[in-house]
């Protein structure tokens, strides 16, 4: 276990602390629910009811769309794009996907390979290209979860108010739907930004997120 525990830490270390932080965001949530609707003259609901209600599943479902999206374009973009002096980029020059014998693949795989990186084919492109497809699917099944959450609670707001209810598709168009989603995606890309602007200059001694503390700025690609 306690191997287990060391070899896992940081995986481990983040899902805690994600599990912490949604009993906060469950509990403070509802007394702020309910709040509201006594504001308004309602009833108030119990812990339970909110919990697998539609406002505390797009609450949920917004923020996770987005760190995903920028994971899957942080993953993608980098493949391409660089940016001098940062330990999140490829040096200038070594743009692209690289060749089959610097990414130890097909007959150039080691004996402790993968093995759908040594088969090639389908299986070895697909393989290839995993963590991106992996993310980006993430990203689409929580942004359309976000969605649907999202036109319940908005339908219930507008029955409240005597209001017509409005369809998913009428939903994707209002400008609640795109106020909830590019007040996430403007902060993720506003932070992945900084990272690799800000580690050109700035270290964190032992942190593979940084360089030595003694690389010269304008280093790219080495972790401390």
């Amino acid at each position: 276990m306690r191997r287990f525990l060391r070899d896992n830490g940081l995986t481990l270390f983040f899902l805690a602390l994600m599990a912490i932080a949604l009993v906060i965001q469950g509990l403070s949530g509802h007394a702020e629910y309910n709040n509201q609707r006594t504001a308004q003259g309602g009833g108030t609901v119990g812990l339970l009811d909110y919990l697998t209600g539609s406002d505390f599943a797009v609450d949920v479902t917004e923020n996770w769309q987005s760190e995903y999206l920028q994971f899957f374009l942080f993953i993608f973009v980098t493949v391409w794009l660089v940016q001098r002096g940062s330990p999140e980029s490829k040096e200038p020059g070594k743009q692209g996907t690289e060749t089959d014998q610097e990414q130890k693949v097909g007959r150039h795989a080691g004996p402790d390979s993968p093995s759908w990186a040594r088969v090639g084919g389908l299986r070895g492109a697909v393989f290839s290209y995993s963590l991106g497809l992996v993310m980006g699917s993430l990203f689409l099944l929580s942004w359309l979860a976000q969605s649907i959450a999202g036109r319940a609670a908005y339908n219930a707001q507008q029955l409240a108010e005597r209001q017509d209810t409005v369809s998913w598709l009428s939903y994707l168009a209002t400008a609640e739907f795109w106020n909830r989603t590019m007040q996430n995606w403007q902060s993720e890309f506003l932070a992945v930004a900084s990272m690799a602007a800000l580690s050109i200059y700035l270290r964190q001694r032992g942190s593979p997120e940084s360089k030595p503390v003694g690389a010269a700025h304008h280093t790219t690609g080495v972790e401390g």
